[in-house]
């Protein structure tokens, strides 16, 4: 088992918190299940995780509709050794000694399950890659 710290953190963000960062943490929790420290958090959070992003993690087998948009804190940047942003622009505080990685990805707002699904698929091969890189030994 590992030591409190020795874990990497993951923070992923979004605007509203509500679909690619949502489905980008639940990737990551499924697939490095307990070897990696996953949060997800938006710099203007929507009212609800998006039902399109819901139906789509379903239909992969994770259920994502208990989560909650959360608001992006400096703290959460703080404590995560990476922080993955999605869309959010300038909008995300930068601190020097943190590792940040930019996904460009389609936002799902607005859109029915069959475009997020798309989504989902490209979030799920960024994610295998960063586990890859984070925990080589992850993968089985």
């Amino acid at each position: 088992m590992a030591e409190p710290g020795d874990k990497p953190s993951v923070l992923f963000v979004c605007v509203h918190n509500a679909g690619r960062s949502q489905m980008a943490a639940a990737w990551l929790a499924h697939l490095a299940g307990d070897r990696v420290e996953v949060r997800s958090a938006g710099s203007a959070p929507g009212a609800r995780v998006n039902p399109a992003a819901v139906e789509a993690m379903a239909e992969a087998g994770i259920d994502i509709s208990a989560e909650t948009p959360k608001v992006l804190t400096a703290e959460a940047i703080q404590e995560s050794d990476v922080c993955v942003t999605m869309g959010c622009g300038d909008t995300c505080p930068v601190f020097p000694g943190k590792r940040y990685l930019d996904w460009e990805l389609d936002d799902p707002a607005g859109l029915g399950v069959e475009a997020v699904r798309a989504v989902r698929d490209e979030i799920r091969v960024l994610v295998e890659g960063l586990i890859e890189e984070l925990v080589p030994d992850a993968t089985a």
